[in-house]
C-alpha cells in the first residue's frame, strides 16, 4: 500500500492500489481505526471508530497536506484518473 510519509504525526496516510479508479481521496489509520477523505471536495468519505474531534484534527491535516497527498496519489494512480472537481 503506497503511504504518504511526509506528514508526521500517529496517523497513518495510504492509497489501496485498487484506490485508483475512485475519485482522488486518502485513507488514514491510528491503531485499529481507519477513516477515509475525498480530496476534491474535501470531505469525510468514511469513518470506522475515530471521534468527531479527532475526525476534525485528521480533515485539518488533510487540507494543510493536500499537496503532498495529491502528489502521493498522481505518483501511485497517474495523472488521468478520476477526481471530483
Amino acid at each position: 500500500m503506497p503511504t504518504v510519509k511526509s506528514i508526521p504525526g500517529p496517523y497513518r496516510f495510504f492509497f489501496y492500489s485498487f484506490d485508483c479508479n475512485e475519485p482522488m481521496h486518502v485513507n488514514i489509520q491510528r491503531e485499529g481505526m481507519i477513516c477515509k477523505f475525498w480530496i476534491k471536495p474535501l470531505a469525510l468519505a468514511k469513518n470506522q471508530g475515530f471521534s468527531a474531534k479527532e475526525l476534525n484534527m485528521i480533515r485539518n491535516l488533510v487540507k494543510r497536506n493536500n499537496e503532498e497527498i495529491m502528489e502521493a496519489w498522481y505518483e501511485h494512480c497517474g495523472k488521468n484518473t478520476r477526481s471530483k472537481n
